[in-house]
C-alpha cells in the first residue's frame, strides 16, 4: 500500500507527519531544529529518501540541511554560494560587486530527473542551483541581468523569489515569481529569462499594466500541461493557456480574490484549489469562517468546501507554500495556517480533519506520495 509523507515548515522548527494510503492516522515526527525557522522544506521526485530544508534565524542565517534517510535523520551542507564563479559575491542592479547577502531560502525546488540538482530562490530575489547536493551553488545571473531589475519592489514579505516550476516536459524551461516583480520564464536553462505578466494588472503599482512590478503570491501548474499555469496574485486569481504569455483573471464568484495559495488536483488538471483571504491588509478569513475553495472548470465558477473547517472565529492565515496534494487515486489535498494547525482532506477537498495541531505557525506544506 502506497505511503503519504507530509513535510511541513515552521517559525520553529520542521514535522514530518507520516500515515498509510488511507490517510486517517498520523505519526508525527518532530520538531527537527527545534526554535529555528524553517521557512521550505522538499524532497526529491526521484528519490524519497532525499530532503532539503531551508533553516535560519536572525542570529545565525541561512543554512541548508540536507537528509537522507527521508527526513530521520539530517546533516548541514556548506553553503557555498558564488556569482559567476566568484565566491560569496554578487552583482547589485547596478553592475558592482558586494558580499552576498540575504535573509532567507524561500523555497527550494528539487530537479525532476537528478537528486543531487536543487533550485533555491532566495530574498533578496536571485535563483540559485546546487549540482552536488546543497554544497556549492551558483546563481542563474541571466535573471537579475534581465535588465528589469531597478524597478523590482519588496512586497510585504520582502523582494522574495518563491515560486520555481520546473517544466517536465523541457529541461531548459523554468518557471519563476518574485514578490513584487511579477512571473518569469526561461526557455535556455537560466540563461535569459523573459517577464510573462501581460494581461496582469495592479492598481497599487504607478502604471497598472506594467511589464514588471507586479505582487505575484504564488503560481501552479499541472505536470501533464505544462503551458497552463494558474497564479493567486495580490488581488486576482489568473490563468494562462500560452506558458505565461498572457493571463486572465478567473476569479469568478470568490467572495474575495486575494489570498497566497493555490494548487491543482493530481489527477484533474480543470480542478484548482485556493483559501481566500479577506484583503491584503486583514490576513484571515472573511466572516472568520476558514473556507477552502474548489473550481472544477479551470475557474470562474467556484464553490465553498467547509465540511470540517471552523465556520467561527477563526482568523489565521494560510501561506504561500502551505498547500500541496498527493497523487493517491483519491486525490488528498492538504494545507497549514498560521495557527499550527494542518488540514487533510482525503477526498479531494469534500471533508477535512486536522491532521495535527498546535504547531508553531506553519510556513510551508509539501507532501510525498510514496510506493
Amino acid at each position: 500500500m502506497s505511503k503519504v509523507r507530509v513535510l511541513v515548515g515552521t517559525r520553529k522548527g520542521a514535522f514530518v507527519l507520516m500515515s498509510d494510503g488511507k490517510r486517517k492516522q498520523w505519526d508525527v515526527s518532530g520538531p527537527h531544529f527545534g526554535g529555528w525557522e524553517i521557512y521550505h522544506l522538499k524532497g526529491s521526485p526521484v528519490d524519497p529518501d532525499r530532503l532539503y530544508a531551508s533553516q535560519s534565524t536572525g542570529w545565525h542565517g541561512q543554512v541548508i540541511q540536507r537528509s537522507n534517510d527521508g527526513g530521520k535523520t539530517w546533516e548541514p551542507v556548506d553553503n557555498k554560494f558564488t556569482y559567476d564563479g566568484v565566491p560569496g559575491t554578487h552583482q547589485w542592479y547596478d553592475g558592482t560587486a558586494h558580499p552576498w547577502e540575504f535573509k532567507r531560502v524561500w523555497h527550494l525546488e528539487p530537479s525532476l530527473t537528478d537528486p543531487d540538482t536543487v533550485y533555491a530562490g532566495v530574498e533578496d530575489a536571485a535563483l540559485f542551483r546546487s549540482a552536488d547536493g546543497g554544497q556549492s551553488w551558483q546563481e542563474l545571473s541571466g535573471l537579475r541581468g534581465h535588465g528589469t531589475g531597478p524597478k523590482w519592489q519588496p512586497g510585504a514579505g520582502g523582494l522574495c523569489l518563491h515560486t520555481i516550476i520546473l517544466d517536465p516536459s523541457d529541461p531548459q524551461r523554468i518557471f519563476i515569481a518574485i514578490s513584487a516583480a511579477g512571473a518569469f520564464r526561461t526557455d535556455d536553462g537560466g540563461k535569459s529569462w523573459k517577464a510573462i505578466n501581460q494581461g496582469l494588472h495592479s492598481q497599487y503599482i504607478p502604471d497598472p499594466n506594467a511589464e514588471v512590478g507586479h505582487c505575484v503570491h504564488h503560481i501552479a501548474m499541472h505536470p501533464s500541461r505544462p503551458g497552463v499555469l494558474f497564479m493567486q496574485k495580490h488581488w486576482d486569481v489568473m490563468r494562462s493557456d500560452n506558458a505565461g504569455d498572457s493571463w486572465q483573471e478567473v476569479s469568478g464568484n470568490l467572495p474575495t480574490d486575494f489570498g497566497f495559495a493555490i494548487d491543482v488536483h493530481a489527477h484533474e488538471p480543470e480542478t484548482l484549489y485556493v483559501v481566500p483571504i479577506k484583503s491584503d491588509s486583514e490576513h484571515y478569513p472573511l466572516e472568520g469562517k476558514l473556507r477552502v475553495y474548489r473550481s472544477r472548470t479551470g475557474g470562474n465558477e467556484w464553490e465553498a468546501l467547509t465540511k470540517g473547517l471552523p465556520q467561527s472565529d477563526c482568523y489565521v492565515n494560510v501561506l504561500r507554500d502551505a498547500m500541496a496534494v498527493d497523487k493517491l487515486d483519491k486525490c488528498g489535498v492538504y494545507f497549514g495556517t498560521t495557527g499550527g494547525q494542518v488540514y487533510a482532506s482525503a477526498d479531494a477537498g469534500d471533508n477535512w480533519d486536522p491532521i495535527v495541531r498546535d504547531l508553531p505557525a506553519v510556513l510551508s506544506v509539501e507532501v510525498q506520495t510514496l510506493s
